[in-house]
């Protein structure tokens, strides 16, 4: 008599052939986002006057006690004893992100209605606004990506919202591994660069729409103000 085979366990859960399933147990250092999120401010504080939206110091004064919050609420790594203040993390990328697309839009209806500046300041800028656009949209793919990097250190966090080749493949690497920062960068900076996901898929609609988003924003720094630039410089 044959047998009902037991039920698999869900993708994300602890499994002994899933050496991604567990977090290390030191937790993950804060310093790369932190880094991050100090280039995206010294980043739209550097844009010329045209692109920043309000005062030039508007979003540092926004941005700059968020991020200093979060520092003082995990000084070093992210673990499981860290106390949850998502809500924060999310508040500061929200800022972050609103800046960046400010910034697109108003150099895109600069562009449009005519407005004369030379093709430097042009190329300087859309490398502003593009470099944002990635660290911003690594920002959002760390936080959503299992409940976050402080669910991330807890057992039994949440189904992936992305899936790594370490996590499709378990023999690419022989000790428990899990994603950290460095990771959801790759996959911004290639997503905004090939507007597509390459090695690593989105598996949930927030993660999809993300990419999306972002590949259109890439898009359109890319297409409008990149071709408007060589133009002038030609």
């Amino acid at each position: 008599m044959s047998s009902t085979p037991p039920p698999r366990p869900p993708l994300g859960s602890t499994h002994p052939h899933r050496p991604w399933s567990a977090r290390p147990s030191r937790g993950e250092p804060r310093w790369p986002a932190t880094l991050a999120v100090l280039a995206a401010i010294v980043i739209q504080y550097a844009l010329p006057d045209k692109l920043v939206p309000g005062p030039r110091y508007l979003i540092p004064a926004l941005a700059a006690p968020l991020l200093i919050a979060l520092v003082i609420a995990n000084p070093r790594r992210y673990h499981r004893g860290s106390r949850d203040l998502r809500w924060l993390s999310i508040t500061l990328i929200a800022v972050i992100n609103a800046a960046n697309a400010a910034s697109l839009v108003l150099l895109v209806r600069y562009l449009l209605t005519g407005g004369k500046a030379d093709g430097r300041t042009l190329i300087y800028a859309a490398i502003g606004v593009w470099l944002t656009n990635v660290i911003v949209f690594a920002l959002w793919f760390w936080e959503i990506d299992r409940g976050g990097p402080i669910a991330r250190a807890r057992p039994g966090s949440p189904a992936p919202a992305f899936l790594f080749p370490q996590m499709a493949t378990p023999g690419l690497t022989t000790a428990p591994w899990a994603p950290t920062f460095a990771d959801y960068l790759y996959v911004a900076f290639t997503n905004a660069s090939a507007f597509s996901p390459t090695d690593t898929m989105p598996l949930t609609r927030p993660a999809k729409m993300l990419m999306l988003v972002q590949s259109l924003a890439s898009l359109a720094t890319i297409a409008i103000v990149g071709a408007r630039a060589v133009n002038i410089l030609s």
